[in-house]
């Protein structure tokens, strides 16, 4: 039998309950009082657990070495910068990933906080009531152009909502699919290009070295003035004082933000007392349906391992448990 702990918010009930017991394996949740994302409660929280279904809580190195029975952490999404996979690897623990069950929420996501600042809702839901009428028209969102950055699952959701709404759309990925190019008239350009040309910019590409503050003061400088940009993929992507510099300056007119290079976002952050910040709190992937699909296919990525199989579709450190055997 296996122990799975199941950290991931809101997963008190879910299908992953039934796959795991079926299989005959035990599945708990913790207590949610607690903060996972400090490093020691954590540690005490997951002794004991041979598989966890992660949240989007750190684990790293620290927690990792603390914790000689854990053999795999599914992480309920897709991102895993927040896990220390060379530690992973030491301890020889599979990392995983929920890949193709919420890029639709976040899609979703980053159109509502695109189409609610393009429209200027927040700003006209207050200015109504404080009893004032001012009325100040906004660019037509059709007449727009959108520039992706990442065309991965989460970029091409998001492109397709963007052509429904008659925007143009523009593309960046080092590894751009063609179909999907081609069938949708993306014009693919330089991440120069890109800046420069788009009223709005939204950040769909995972976090790595070459990645991390892709969005700094000289990218800044290159972006059209007055250009809004959304990120519903991950905070260090922006290097945050570099963006507060913009917004405050009027280089950019506004952003939309869901993550943030420290989580929680403090609450002394200059982005909170910010009118033409839109925030949400890494919430984009986590609409009903993407909760229950990410919490089954972890379930049954722990199952299919302890079975003997290799999902090595879900797995990010293939290398490093090479041999790897439950």
């Amino acid at each position: 039998m296996v122990r799975v702990l199941c950290t991931a918010l809101n997963a008190e009930t879910g299908p992953h309950f039934k796959l795991l017991t079926d299989a005959g394996h035990e599945c708990l949740v913790p207590d949610r009082s607690l903060d996972l994302w400090n490093n020691e409660v954590l540690t005490k929280t997951i002794k004991g657990f041979d598989a966890i279904i992660a949240g989007s809580e750190p684990y790293p190195a620290s927690v990792i070495a603390a914790s000689p029975q854990l053999r795999v952490l599914a992480r309920a999404g897709v991102g895993f910068d927040a896990i220390n996979l060379q530690a992973c690897d030491e301890h020889k623990i599979v990392v995983a990933t929920t890949p193709g069950v919420n890029h639709h929420a976040v899609a979703e996501h980053a159109i509502a906080m695109l189409m609610a600042i393009g429209r200027g809702f927040p700003a006209l839901d207050q200015e109504v009531r404080r009893c004032e009428w001012k009325r100040i028209p906004l660019p037509r969102i059709s007449e727009c152009t959108l520039g992706l950055v990442g065309l991965g699952r989460i970029g091409q959701a998001t492109a397709t909502r963007a052509i429904g709404l008659g925007m143009k759309v523009l593309g960046y990925d080092p590894y751009p699919p063609a179909d999907f190019v081609k069938q949708y008239g993306i014009t693919m350009v330089s991440l120069q290009d890109l800046l420069a040309k788009s009223d709005f910019v939204s950040l769909h590409s995972p976090m790595t070295p070459v990645t991390k503050h892709l969005i700094n003061d000289k990218s800044i400088a290159t972006m059209k003035d007055g250009a809004v940009i959304i990120n519903t993929a991950r905070g260090p992507l922006i290097d945050e004082p570099a963006l507060i510099r913009a917004l405050k300056s009027g280089k950019l007119r506004a952003a939309g933000l869901d993550v943030f290079e420290v989580e929680p976002l403090p609450g002394d952050s200059p982005l909170i007392s910010m009118p033409n910040v839109l925030l949400s709190g890494h919430v984009a992937g986590m609409d009903n349906e993407s909760h229950e699909g990410t919490w089954a296919l972890g379930a049954n990525i722990i199952i299919r391992l302890h079975r003997g199989e290799w999902p090595a579709e879900c797995i990010q450190n293939l290398k490093g448990v090479t041999g790897w055997k439950w």
